[in-house]
């Protein structure tokens, strides 16, 4: 092994999961001085949701914190070639929701109040506004749509690249390609993580490890209840005639998105009969109700070639809504994980967050209600905007 494959004997924190979320952990931490940062990935980093995910960025939410944690987001997204020093292809094309239901539309006009509220320059369009921003779309049954300017797509594989040689510039420790094992905890205090390279004495932990938290948390007995929930992209072949600022568009009502990719599209849709596991095959049960799905609101691509696609996994939690905090019952375990499909797009907040609870320091933000505990306390928080 080389130096930066071996894994130290001590560190004064073990990150477990290279995904945005653990190399965003990792910088922030460093960048602030913390000495003997440790990350372990038991993969390539951002091999596991992350560099599988549709790499939307947004602030377009109906829950208040994850509005805060979106827009503060996509001000580090904007400087993200300043900070930590990468480019990630930011496209701020915008994102519209296409909505073809009238209490859908109450809710939206309700989120977008909050989103101004908080500073997000959200609005709501008629049909016909919502087809000169994409023209792709058939606005048959739209009723209305929902669109902020801010809003777009950047490269995820970028985003955890630039976190990741930002964290080691400033002197943490990322290994790939190898697992964490277990926790040794003595009391209610961690003393060592165990990896597949050998033990690393530490008392803090940070769980970033995505649909895989709930094994990690039970080896402190922390409940993270986190499901694996397959979910299948496709690009297509080239479409002639592509706006240049085709906004990530989103039919609400189907779940059915895409945004340009190259000459083309990325393409997907959640799949209500997928049952939950972790399979990363890709199969074609899903393709009918895409195929109507697109029929009815872009029925101009049903004549276009898909040239690839991928499967990656969401991570669930039964509200759709992240855990993000401390646990109770054993010391400095943080965790961030469940996003439920828009983690990736919080990662540079997330990370600001986890370095603040490290540093025992007030977050700029109030994370609280997205303690783990919640479901204990029948205080769940729904997020309603996610597809």
């Amino acid at each position: 092994m080389t130096r930066s494959d071996q894994v130290p004997s001590r560190a004064s924190v073990v990150i477990v999961g290279g995904g945005v979320m653990g190399v965003s952990a990792a910088f922030h931490l460093a960048e602030a001085g913390v000495q003997d940062v440790v990350l372990v990935e038991k993969a390539a980093l951002g091999s596991g949701s992350t560099c599988k995910a549709a790499g939307g960025v947004r602030a377009q939410f109906s829950d208040r914190l994850n509005i805060e944690l979106g827009r503060r987001s996509l001000e580090a997204f904007q400087r993200f070639g300043e900070r930590p020093g990468q480019e990630i292809d930011l496209h701020q094309v915008g994102y519209l929701f296409l909505l073809d239901d009238e209490e859908m539309v109450r809710t939206f006009e309700t989120n977008v109040a909050l989103q101004n509220e908080l500073g997000v320059p959200s609005r709501m369009l008629s049909p016909q506004e919502a087809r000169q921003l994409a023209p792709l779309i058939d606005t048959d049954g739209l009723l209305a749509a929902s669109f902020s300017p801010t809003d777009g797509h950047c490269t995820p594989e970028s985003v955890v690249l630039g976190y990741a040689t930002g964290a080691r510039r400033h002197g943490a420790r990322i290994v790939p390609g190898c697992a964490a094992l277990g926790i040794e905890t003595v009391g209610d205090r961690i003393v060592a993580v165990q990896t597949e390279r050998g033990r690393i004495e530490t008392d803090t932990v940070i769980c970033a490890a995505g649909a895989w938290a709930q094994e990690v948390g039970r080896w402190v007995g922390v409940d993270l209840p986190v499901t694996p929930v397959r979910r299948q992209i496709l690009v297509t072949e080239p479409v002639a005639d592509l706006p240049p600022d085709l906004p990530m568009t989103l039919d609400f009502s189907s779940s059915f998105y895409f945004h340009r990719e190259g000459a083309g599209l990325l393409i997907g849709m959640s799949d209500p009969d997928e049952e939950p596991g972790f399979k990363l095959s890709r199969t074609d049960d899903w393709l009918p109700r895409l195929g109507a799905a697109m029929e009815r609101r872009a029925p101009s691509l049903m004549d276009v070639g898909f040239a690839s696609g991928w499967a990656g996994l969401y991570e669930m939690t039964p509200d759709h809504n992240a855990l993000i905090g401390e646990a109770t019952g054993v010391d400095r375990f943080l965790y961030a994980t469940g996003f439920s499909g828009h983690g990736f797009l919080m990662g540079p907040a997330v990370g600001e967050v986890l370095r603040d609870l490290y540093a025992g320091r007030t977050p700029y933000v109030d994370i609280s209600p997205l303690d783990a505990t919640r479901f204990d306390r029948a205080q769940s928080r729904p997020e309603l905007n996610i597809v």
